[in-house]
């Protein structure tokens, strides 16, 4: 059902049989996210979560796609982060629907099956790899970021084929790698040429839609000492006060940026957008030995119109005129980047998507959508800058990701869900399944 090329709108009919299909498999869609819950998934570790939703999308009939990220492929590419691990097991997996005849709009619905890493395991309530369903909530290490939207994609489908429809354009089901690192894994998706005329993301956002959020740099900085006996401490040079000395000069950059948020469109109201997180640091080797050495990770944001290029050179040339602080004894911290290299982006209003997105959020939530900018780093920059595509991240409400007992909610899913099929039918445009 279409008008010059667009699906019209859903009937009465149609909307009430898709959202009684998602309620209809929502316990089974709940029980093969615990599934995917349980399947670490963790960087260099993709591979065994990406064979489980492979063989999910083949058993629904898809055209697959499955492949080796082969730097090679993208290191050229200005979005392109810099890898510093083996790509052995880093596979991407795409499952292609594509109708007989096509007469409405295509759609990537994208997800990245990559966790991070858990940090002891004794500060969670349980074991991170079970997916327990508790007080409405599901706990896990990537139950919220971002299993249970990877899931809602495959579920939406299904929901819209239940109620007796066929989408009537291609929908490419892509679940990527390196989305808590780089980047690369959309990245390559994008370059191996799945492209569609909207994009959906179901990242953990609060049943918000994301309007614009920031980009992200990482980076090692090295500081060498000279080491001594502590007994000859004022002979030696420290090179763990010197870490310090560099980690000040770079909150004075963040300083900076954050004071000039006014000046950044949808970043206005935000007064501390751009966190600089000193995520890890080791040094030394000896407890009575002027340590020699110190290293310290950072991960840097960046406001969107701000190129990754731009941004290092002010961090290097910050931390080279730090060298002047005699905590650093004249010489500069060594810096290199180590992953994220990642421009911020905006999310233009009005778009076709974006209002048929509201469209299906009423619907399902029977309340307006809002939108808001968040200081995190999405995908979504992949498609919008490199594709120029509109792009949707709209996920459920999450607890504590990136932390201890992170879990998503569990009606939130169900919601997101419904909202995502009635997107299916509405954008793609449907026609009755064959018998």
């Amino acid at each position: 059902m279409t008008q010059n090329g667009i699906p019209s709108a859903l009937t009465e009919e149609q909307v009430q049989r898709i959202l009684q299909a998602v309620d209809a498999r929502f316990d089974a869609q709940l029980a093969f996210t615990q599934d995917l819950v349980r399947i670490p998934s963790l960087r260099e570790q993709e591979h065994t979560a990406q064979d489980f939703l492979y063989e999910a999308m083949r058993k629904r009939g898809f055209t697959m796609d499955r492949w080796q990220i082969d730097v090679k492929d993208i290191e050229s590419h200005p979005g392109f982060g810099p890898v510093t691990v083996s790509y052995e097991n880093a596979f991407n997996v795409v499952g292609a629907y594509r109708p007989e005849q096509q007469t409405g709009r295509s759609l990537i619905l994208n997800g990245h099956i990559d966790v991070v890493p858990t940090g002891p395991a004794g500060m969670w309530s349980r074991s991170p790899w079970d997916p327990a369903i508790v007080d409405g909530w599901m706990y896990g290490r990537g139950a919220a970021d971002m299993k249970a939207g990877l899931v809602a994609n495959l579920f939406a489908y299904d929901a819209v084929r239940a109620a007796g429809y066929a989408p009537a354009a291609p929908i490419y089901f892509q679940s990527v790698v390196e989305e808590e690192c780089t980047g690369n894994g959309a990245l390559a998706a994008l370059l191996r040429g799945y492209r569609a005329d909207a994009v959906i993301i179901p990242e953990p956002e609060e049943n918000m839609l994301v309007r614009a959020n920031v980009g992200v740099l990482w980076f090692k900085v090295r500081v060498q000492g000279r080491p001594m006996h502590t007994r000859e401490m004022g002979n030696g040079f420290n090179a763990i006060d010197a870490a310090y000395a560099a980690i000040e000069a770079l909150r004075r950059i963040e300083t900076k940026w954050n004071g000039e948020h006014h000046c950044h469109r949808h970043f206005e109201h935000l007064d501390h957008p751009i966190n600089f997180n000193i995520g890890k640091i080791e040094g030394g080797d000896w407890p009575s030995t002027v340590p020699p050495w110190c290293e310290f990770d950072v991960r840097a944001a960046i406001y969107p119109g701000t190129t990754a290029d731009e941004a290092r050179a002010e961090i290097d040339a910050c931390l080279r005129e730090a060298a002047s602080d005699p905590r650093l004894g004249g010489t500069p911290p060594q810096v290199t980047y180590t992953g994220f290299y990642a421009e911020g982006y905006v999310l233009e209003e009005g778009s076709d998507a974006e209002n048929t997105l509201q469209q299906c959020h009423r619907l399902a939530f029977q309340s307006d959508l809002e939108s808001f900018t968040t200081p995190g780093y999405l995908d979504a920059r992949v498609f919008v800058i490199y594709g120029n595509m509109p792009t949707l991240v709209y996920g459920p409400k999450s607890l504590d990701i990136h932390g201890f007992d992170e879990r998503v909610h569990i009606e939130s899913v169900r919601l997101i869900t419904k909202t995502i099929a009635l997107f299916i039918a509405q954008w793609c445009g449907v026609a009755p399944s064959p018998a």
